[in-house]
Order: structure tokens, then C-alpha cells, then sequence
């Protein structure tokens, strides 16, 4: 592992709108799973100390198997620090019997306020060896679209 990915977008949105969507239970299920994907909360308590367990579904299997099972991913993810309007830290553990997966990846989730909006930052350092570069910032990326088409419909 010590791969570092990293995204970043800027949201027509203040700092405090974009902060709830990074926070919210169901804002996240809204925009977080990436294309081709859904997810829901098996367990959310997101807060500096809590912790939540995300399964995310792929909706065409064939396309992409997951790393827990044929068709999903399950992640068990520690917050060890929420900084309120600014950023939020996430340890992420892949359920998988695949040792490529496995190793806890750590995401930071930052925000600064720009002339027109918010920029958000993606940073995933310790990325497992399992996933690759490509299908990564694929991933990230297609998060942020999300996210900028949740809060800018």
C-alpha cells in the first residue's frame, strides 16, 4: 500500500450547505455511491469518534464485481476527526477475503471557500493495492459529480 489519490471540485454552494451533505445520512446515500451503484447504512453515527457501515451495491454485477461479494462492497469506516464546516477524516476498512483489499485506507474530506462556492478535496492516502488507480478516481470522481448534482439540481 501508500498510494495517494486525489480529487477535487468546486460546488456553487456555501461552505455550510456543502459541510451538511458530507454529514447527512441521507445526503449521503444520495450522492456518495458512485455510477452504477447504491448503497445504504447497515450503521451511521458520524461524528469525531463514531463510526458507520456502508455496503454499497452494484446494479450490473458483470460489469464490476465487488470486493466483499459478486456484487457489493462493504466498508466498516472509523471517524476519527470532524472538523464542523471544514473537514471530515474517515479510516475505511474493505470487507474482503481478497489480501489486495485489505489495510485500512484514510480519506479526508476538506473544504475551502473560493469566489463562487466551495471546493471540496478528496484525499485517499494508503489506498489498497486491490484497487486500482483508474477505477478509483473514476469512483471519486463520479461521487463529486454527485454531489455538485445534489446540491446544484
Amino acid at each position: 500500500m501508500g498510494r495517494t489519490d486525489f480529487a477535487s471540485l468546486l460546488i456553487h454552494r456555501d461552505r455550510e450547505v456543502v459541510f451538511a451533505a458530507l454529514t447527512s445520512s441521507d445526503a449521503l446515500l444520495s450522492w456518495l455511491p458512485p455510477k452504477g451503484m447504491h448503497g445504504r447504512f447497515e450503521r451511521f453515527d458520524l461524528r469525531s469518534g463514531g463510526s458507520y457501515r456502508l455496503v454499497l451495491t452494484y446494479e450490473e454485477a458483470s460489469d464490476s464485481p465487488g470486493k466483499s461479494s459478486a456484487d457489493s462492497d462493504v466498508s466498516e469506516v472509523r471517524i476519527p476527526r470532524v472538523d464542523p464546516g471544514e473537514r471530515v477524516v474517515q479510516e475505511i476498512e474493505f470487507e474482503s477475503d481478497d489480501p489486495s483489499f485489505r489495510g485500512t485506507m484514510l480519506m479526508e474530506w476538506r473544504l475551502r471557500t473560493v469566489d463562487g462556492g466551495t471546493v471540496v478535496e478528496v484525499e485517499a492516502s494508503e489506498v489498497p493495492d486491490g484497487i486500482r488507480a483508474r477505477d478509483h478516481a473514476e469512483g471519486i470522481t463520479s461521487s463529486l459529480a454527485n454531489l455538485s448534482a445534489y446540491l446544484e439540481p
